[in-house]
């Protein structure tokens, strides 16, 4: 397959008084795979609805290669989905099921059948075409939904929460499945999801989506490690708060001066962002902190360490170091040398009420 470059240009679709997209610009490079991540209601599957034509905006437009198809009916987009609810039909075996779409091309049944068993051959699953979906597992049925929606071999595939149906470990093992597929096919593929280990395991791009506007896209590596806002730096992975104080560009956070990442106040209290990994803890008397839990994870160690005011941070450590730094050890907390990311103070002392960030386990509704 032959994957197709996409453009969103200027979209905006409204719901009365919910503003689901405001100006999506992104584009989509051929055989690329883009993630579309954020919380339940910022427009993720409202932009992928419009691309499949489910949807119409009320500004802006979806290009194709270069062709406006914002107007072009969904039946005639060259675009495969695949739902979050399988929607195999029940009455047709897997065959059938996966060859329905050139059932109704009117291709030539022997072609039909020869086609399916191809499909089942790459997704892993070939002795179960007479069988019918409810004698499959949630995983299988994936795959196979996977199977119809690339059967006519489509430029753009389109993937709407397809997972979270799914317990964790079939997860894991789908979406490494999908990405060997996307890659092996060379289909331009955007994914929707509200799952950030999803977004960043999978995908070339992440493109990051709040109340319809696009935060960040980019790389995971570098959406990950720079994060263009607070927003992002929270919603991506988990983030300490740290109360620090703002003068000429730089920080003073836990005694270190450091320089700050982006924009920053010219002066007065902010709350420093770090994550886990960044944060320094080593056995120390009069170090002024103590570690309160400790979290073995094999290679790593999470450790929740209470500052001298309170301030609870998140750490973590090589796993080997768990033992001599057991809960009620006290410590010294230093950072990593590095620019670092800022936001405006929230009120009360610091990190103890301000909470890592996790991402909101919810499928999407706008």
């Amino acid at each position: 397959m032959n994957g197709a470059r996409v453009e969103f240009r200027g979209l905006r679709r409204r719901f009365g008084a919910t503003v689901a997209l405001d100006n999506l610009n992104l584009t989509v490079e051929p055989g690329e795979l883009i993630a579309l991540l954020g919380p339940s209601g910022c427009g993720k599957t409202t932009a992928l609805r419009c691309l499949a034509g489910f949807e119409h905006p009320d500004e802006g437009q979806v290009l194709v290669d270069g062709k406006d198809i914002t107007h072009v009916p969904a039946n005639r987009r060259d675009a495969g989905m695949v739902f979050q609810s399988y929607s195999l039909f029940p009455n047709l075996n897997i065959r059938d099921n996966i060859s329905f779409g050139m059932r109704v091309r009117k291709v030539a049944a022997a072609r039909r059948h020869e086609r399916a068993q191809e499909l089942l051959e790459l997704i892993g699953l070939p002795q179960i075409g007479g069988r019918y979906p409810h004698q499959l597992s949630g995983g299988q049925q994936q795959r196979v939904a996977l199977a119809r929606a690339i059967a006519l071999e489509p430029r753009v595939l389109l993937l709407d929460e397809p997972l979270s149906a799914l317990d964790a470990k079939v997860r894991v093992s789908l979406r490494e499945e999908i990405r060997r597929l996307q890659l092996s096919l060379g289909i331009t593929t955007i994914f929707v999801t509200h799952d950030q280990e999803e977004a960043l395991s999978m995908a070339d791009r992440v493109a990051v989506l709040r109340d319809g506007h696009l935060e960040q896209v980019a790389a995971p590596a570098t959406l990950y490690d720079r994060p263009a806002t607070p927003f992002v730096a929270e919603f991506v992975g988990t983030m300490n708060h740290i109360r620090g104080r703002a003068a000429d560009g730089r920080v003073t956070v836990l005694g270190q001066t450091l320089p700050v990442d982006g924009d920053a106040p010219a002066t007065g209290d902010v709350d420093v962002l770090v994550r886990p990994e960044t944060v320094l803890v080593t056995p120390d008397a009069d170090g002024g902190a103590m570690v309160m839990v400790s979290s073995f994870r094999g290679s790593i160690a999470r450790l929740t360490v209470q500052l001298a005011d309170g301030t609870e941070v998140l750490a973590d450590v090589p796993g080997h170091d768990s033992a001599r730094l057991a809960p009620g050890t006290p410590v010294r907390v230093a950072l990593v040398e590095r620019p670092v990311l800022v936001a405006p103070a929230a009120d009360g002392a610091g990190s103890q009420a301000r909470p890592a960030a996790v991402a909101v386990a919810e499928p999407d509704v706008v």
